[in-house]
């Protein structure tokens, strides 16, 4: 029987605060073609002349006010969920980054310095999209294609509509719900129209119809919209809070694309005028805390839902190494060892 061990892979960090490794990270980030998927010659251009001359800069000053002393919290949260995980388990754990450091390839190097042959992979993204969890499995797939083309890998679906995952979610974020307010908010992280459009096999379901995501179809399978908005229904449902009580945005759009929507700055923004002057934000779509969360919205988020009359402003914090999540995690193990999940 071969010997089993995990892979948990998450986004990544710059190594610090510093400009150049900013712009290190925000080259790697950004030469992935299922992020930038322009073709590669316009995506370079559009890199070299009119991202990294400037944005390095005003990104580094966005992470110097999460950063740590520790490092990136990002990274400190995989690092901690992979320890809790070994803590229950009886085989090697090991983190990898799809951009930065640790990279997907030391992990995988790890994994195989301690006699894995089967390596289970579970990207920490609950939800399918070409620039998250695709890109995450792909770049494992060919790490491990290219030092170990002998070990299995069998990949962690996603697991949005889980109900170890839903659950968690309910019973980490139902403190923060106990207190009376207007309105819970579910900021998923946004991607590009045409992306979801790529995704599709059909490439003619998603976005035809305003109301797509509210039916059944295979498409769902690799659609990002219709799995946030399954995991905030499901969310809702379980924690017993009405359709009228919830909405739902998408947050961190880049350039002049149309990006999927509503646009979360600009509801927060909407919010105090509508009524809404207590609300509770939640980012289903991170498992750990990072800049898109601690900076975009627990900082500049509440700014400024406060400057147009917001009266509370609640952010629950994501998963990380929560016991709920850890929890879950475990599952998902335990179906890998059963042979729930097949090579991938």
């Amino acid at each position: 029987m071969k010997a089993d061990g995990v892979l948990l892979v998450n986004l990544g960090s710059p190594d610090s605060t510093d400009v150049p490794d900013v712009r290190r990270y925000l080259r790697e980030f950004l030469s992935d073609d299922r992020v930038l998927d322009a073709p590669k010659l316009i995506q370079q251009a559009v890199l070299n002349l009119t991202i990294l001359p400037f944005r390095p800069k005003k990104t580094a000053e966005a992470y110097s006010t999460i950063w740590t002393d520790e490092g990136s919290p990002l990274i400190i949260s995989t690092e901690e969920i992979a320890q809790k995980l070994r803590e229950r388990l009886d085989i090697p754990v090991e983190i990898g980054m799809r951009y930065g450091n640790p990279s997907s390839e030391q992990g995988v190097m790890k994994l195989l310095a301690k006699g894995v042959r089967r390596i289970f992979l579970i990207p920490l993204y609950p939800h399918y999209a070409m620039s998250s969890y695709e890109t995450a499995v792909v770049k494992v797939q060919e790490v491990v294609a290219k030092v170990a083309p002998d070990v299995d890998l069998v990949v962690q679906p996603p697991f949005f509509n889980d109900p170890r995952y839903v659950d968690a979610l309910v019973k980490h974020t139902q403190p923060f719900l106990e207190e009376d307010y207007d309105l819970l908010l579910f900021s998923y992280h946004g991607i590009p129209e045409r992306h979801l459009r790529k995704s599709d096999p059909s490439h003619a379901y998603c976005l035809a119809d305003p109301r797509c995501c509210e039916k059944t179809h295979p498409a769902h399978a690799t659609c990002y919209r219709a799995q946030v908005f399954a995991t905030s229904r499901l969310f809702a449902e379980r924690a017993g809070i009405p359709r009228e009580k919830w909405h739902l945005t998408f947050q961190s759009r880049l350039g002049r694309d149309p990006w999927l929507k509503p646009y979360t700055d600009m509801e927060l923004e909407a919010f105090p005028s509508r009524g809404f002057k207590r609300i509770v934000v939640m980012c289903p779509a991170f498992i750990s805390d990072c800049l898109e969360t601690l900076e975009e919205i627990a900082e500049e988020g509440k700014e400024c839902f406060i400057e147009a009359g917001g009266l509370d402003f609640r952010y629950a914090p994501c998963l990380n190494d929560s016991d709920a999540f850890i929890d879950v995690l475990e599952g998902f193990v335990g179906d890998f060892r059963e042979g729930v999940l097949e090579s991938a």
